[in-house]
């Protein structure tokens, strides 16, 4: 039986608006992604457990290095705050570099707000195994998470459950550097990686010589420890060297061209022209 014509415009309204609010579901949905992306902001916030090593005060290691190679740590960029991190965060290596807020709530000594921290080291086993995700950090930046004057009280309480988030890193003023590590030579040669905008992370990294028989061909090198990385050849290698990067969280790829000089020396950083964030 066929409605009656005052029916059947309801009806049809009816659709339109169901369609409308449809579209518009699907147009926020849209929008609220790419808020959610995570090169615009951070994302969002997880719960972890944290300790601290070292002094009170320091960078965590004696050396003020670690388990990503990381050199003088206690000054800036890195300015003492860095943290290890377990296996989840640590990633074999990969994930040294990459940045995170941390923030407490959960001691009164607390402030609730965010932190920004480096990861530089490692921590594998005992109690960094004990939760899903594991920071133990630095004197310096478990003591940040404090409110002015309570950084003791809070470090005295040793463990705390946090929340954290993954966040883009900054150096302002610093391009990416190439440290080129003790022990390189003709045929063996490493480099220490820092200071990438942004994912922080590496996932790759391959080396152009600028002569000699493989010139203008691009050559993984592999992982080293940390966030050395370091290329066996067969042949004796030929500088210029231009150093082609890959993140790992995002997979965006820089080229850093003849950035390290055909008479480099081991020992030696070479500053380059570019970063994630040029």
């Amino acid at each position: 039986m066929a409605l009656p014509l005052h029916k059947q415009a309801s009806s049809i309204v009816y659709y339109i608006a169901l369609l409308a609010l449809i579209s518009l579901f699907n147009s926020c949905s849209c929008s609220e992604y790419k808020r959610l992306n995570y090169s615009d902001a951070p994302s969002s916030w997880g719960p972890a457990s944290v300790t601290w090593y070292g002094a009170p005060t320091g960078a965590g290691p004696d050396d003020n290095g670690g388990g990503c190679g990381f050199k003088n740590v206690n000054l800036p960029p890195f300015s003492s705050m860095t943290a290890c991190g377990n296996p989840t965060i640590f990633k074999s290596g990969k994930g040294c570099g990459a940045c995170y807020q941390v923030k407490c709530t959960s001691h009164p000594a607390c402030s609730g707000k965010p932190s920004t921290i480096t990861i530089t080291d490692a921590c594998l086993d005992g109690v960094c195994l004990d939760a899903p995700v594991h920071f133990d950090m630095s004197g310096t930046s478990f003591g940040s998470m404090a409110q002015p004057g309570r950084e003791d009280e809070l470090r005295h309480a040793g463990k705390l459950q946090i929340q954290y988030t993954r966040v883009p890193c900054n150096y302002p003023g610093l391009n990416i550097a190439f440290h080129v590590e003790e022990g390189s030579n003709p045929v063996y040669f490493a480099i220490l990686i820092e200071y990438e905008d942004g994912d922080g992370d590496l996932a790759s990294v391959d080396l152009m010589e600028g002569a000699g028989p493989t010139a203008g061909t691009w050559t993984p090198m592999r992982e080293s420890w940390g966030a050395i990385w370091r290329l066996d050849s067969d042949h004796a290698l030929q500088g210029p060297f231009s150093i082609r990067l890959s993140t790992l969280t995002s997979g965006k790829t820089l080229v850093a061209s003849n950035v390290i000089p055909a008479d480099w020396q081991p020992l030696s950083t070479y500053r380059s022209i570019v970063n994630y964030s040029n």
